[in-house]
């Protein structure tokens, strides 16, 4: 597969990148922090991101959506990424809309995708149970009661969960928690009754959740005792993405970081003539250059349906947190003292490298998860 961008998605890129560095700055993220919004994002902003189409860019035109592919996405991801934006796009429009597109019938996809794509319905993907991912761990049940089904149980880090109107519940309806059997996914309502949504502020100042479930009844999206069928594929998809928001992130840190060097004098001269942050600096770079080539092959495998995409998933974002992790951190040291400090930009790349290395999947669990993929 060809490792470069076409005509329209580079045309994408573009776009998106000046519509970001306008409309989403990193002062934005710090306004939105500072006076605790209660959303934890610009809603006009996001009226705004719907209009230029990004809330449908993966869903096909038959539900109102652009069909443009994940690698289309993936380069919005990206530049959000550059500015840290905050908005409900991964969320909604990549798990939430993945799992509707996976897993529902042609009644719940004609119904809710339209309106995921017009911006009407917010979604959020209620999964982790414990502070380590564990996509097969739940043991919140769910119980059928006629036709719909009853779900009582706890979650935790359910991203955009106070903001959702409809979450997607990973709950069991046999089994045992670990097993890949016996997961069953069920839409409920976020203001029905017996859902306690607790907000939790990330430090990076991602919108987070804890909710608590007591016999909420809800719908079900494919199959009872099937959910793992339809939730590998959007997790995949969730960290692809992800993947290309951290690469954006880890690009701007970077750019940054070597723009210091160069600026910076000590001695007389610019640190960046000091043959150690030569050296440094180098390994970012060579770093960078293949995370890019990662992502883009794994958004690739996903337009394509690839055979491999797991694999590719989990060595995206695997390659991914690692990076980010060591330009944000160097990025930090280099800047020095200043570099420490709340009013410098710097410092929130590294808070947002350090929630985005433990959302859908940390180093330590792709790489066992690549390895079991493998054979091994």
């Amino acid at each position: 597969m060809p490792l470069v961008l076409n005509e329209e998605q580079n045309m994408l890129k573009d776009a998106a990148k000046d519509f970001c560095r306008n409309n989403m700055p990193i002062t934005q993220l710090r306004k939105l922090r500072d006076e605790n919004s209660e959303a934890g994002f610009d809603r006009e902003t996001w009226s705004q991101m719907v209009e230029l189409g990004w809330a449908g860019i993966t869903i096909p035109e038959d539900f109102g959506g652009l069909g443009f592919g994940y690698t289309g996405m993936g380069v919005v991801m990206e530049e959000c990424g550059r500015t840290l934006a905050c908005s409900p796009l991964l969320a909604t429009a990549a798990l939430g809309a993945g799992c509707i597109l996976h897993g529902g019938n042609d009644g719940q996809k004609n119904e809710l995708l339209p309106r995921v794509a017009g911006g009407e319905l917010l979604l959020a993907l209620a999964l982790e149970e414990t502070p380590h991912h564990s996509p097969y761990g739940a043991a919140t049940v769910a119980e059928r009661s006629g036709d719909a089904y009853n779900v009582t149980g706890s979650k935790k880090f359910v991203l955009d969960g106070h903001i959702a109107n409809k979450i997607i519940v990973v709950a069991r309806s046999s089994g045992k928690a670990g097993d890949r059997e016996g997961l069953t996914l069920v839409m409920v309502d976020s203001g029905a009754e017996g859902v306690d949504i607790t907000r939790t502020i990330m430090a990076d100042s991602r919108n987070a959740a804890n909710i608590e479930f007591s016999k909420v009844q809800g719908e079900l999206l494919g199959e009872e005792g099937k959910g793992a069928d339809v939730l590998d594929q959007v997790l995949d998809i969730g960290r692809i993405l992800l993947s290309s928001e951290m690469l954006g992130g880890l690009q701007e840190c970077f750019e940054r970081t070597v723009e210091y060097l160069k600026v910076r004098e000590q001695f007389g001269v610019p640190i960046g003539s000091f043959q150690a942050l030569k050296h440094r600096a180098a390994q970012m770079f060579c770093e960078v250059e293949l995370s890019k080539s990662v992502v883009l092959e794994a958004l690739s495998a996903l337009d394509e349906s690839a055979d491999d995409i797991a694999e590719l998933s989990s060595l995206a974002k695997a390659r991914l947190n690692d990076t980010y992790n060591l330009v944000s951190s160097e990025g930090v040291q280099m800047h020095g003292g200043i570099g420490m400090t709340d009013e410098y930009e710097i410092g929130f790349f590294m808070k947002r490298s350090r929630v985005c290395e433990h959302t859908l999947g940390s180093s330590a669990f792709h790489r066992d998860r690549y390895g079991v993929l493998q054979g091994y």
